[in-house]
């Protein structure tokens, strides 16, 4: 689905040229973000559809892309990919809106994105959500569209959580989610809340997430620690969907690193 410039369309007050995202000469890096504009992406909004953007909340400022979550929605990878290295570099903004207003800030990276956009929820496609959430950022959520994806964890319970431990319980998920392994038991859904070993940066400062979509195999890397892991996923190929949840977020990188077989 490689595009070399056959039209382009107007996001709002931005113009976006079809074209195929840029690759590295050296390495071999796919930039699925170029730093200009929302080329290689497609956006999709409640209430609104398929590229139609009236509210600007997805722009393209300083070099990093701003989603002002001011209405649920997402931005999507016009390909589909699999087995790779994602890497993305992503810092929270300081604006909320109804219904999450005075809520954790909230986002995800949703891998393996298959089915009809809007399946899950009106908004997202069916896929497995890499969570980025104040406390719970490498979290694991099966987002169900016209199925329900599965992923197979070694886990542990805390009270009525699962939580990621290596070398625990080999346990099939769903139902429930697979939190990473050292979120708070105390979290609350509020903004600003930090756990004592949250390994997320404050909020204003920039963190790196990698996925490593391995086959059957998912690893969430949260500024350089091992934060959760996954097997047997039922989905291992698929476009990657970014939220737009109710808080301002910022994305300054997204590259993908595709993996040799």
């Amino acid at each position: 689905m490689l595009r070399t410039c056959i039209g382009c369309f107007a996001l709002g007050g931005l113009v976006l040229v079809l074209s195929a995202p840029a690759r590295s000469a050296d390495d071999g890096v796919i930039k699925l973000f170029n730093g200009k504009d929302l080329t290689g992406f497609y956006t999709y909004l409640k209430g609104h559809g398929k590229n139609k953007d009236p509210e600007q909340v997805f722009t393209v400022q300083d070099g990093a892309i701003r989603v002002s979550g001011q209405t649920f929605g997402c931005f999507v990878t016009e390909k589909e990919y699999e087995n790779y290295h994602l890497i993305v570099e992503f810092k929270w903004g300081t604006k909320t809106w109804p219904p999450r207003e005075k809520k954790a800030l909230d986002s995800g990276i949703l891998l393996h994105c298959v089915g009809e956009d809007g399946a899950a929820g009106g908004v997202w496609l069916e896929s497995i959500e890499c969570q980025l959430i104040e406390g719970g950022t490498g979290d694991f959520i099966l987002v169900k569209g016209k199925n329900t994806p599965k992923l197979t964890a070694e886990v542990e319970q805390r009270g009525k959580q699962w939580y990621y431990k290596p070398g625990g319980e080999s346990k099939e998920f769903p139902p429930g989610r697979i939190n990473w392994y050292a979120r708070s038991p105390e979290w609350k859904d509020e903004q600003g809340f930090r756990g004592k070993d949250d390994v997320e940066k404050p909020a204003g400062e920039w963190n790196t997430v990698e996925c490593i979509c391995d086959g059957a195999k998912i690893t969430n890397i949260l500024n350089g620690k091992v934060v959760n892991v996954g097997t047997k996923a039922s989905l291992t190929k698929g476009k990657i969907l970014f939220q737009s949840e109710g808080a301002e977020v910022f994305f300054r990188r997204i590259d993908l690193k595709p993996l040799k077989k």
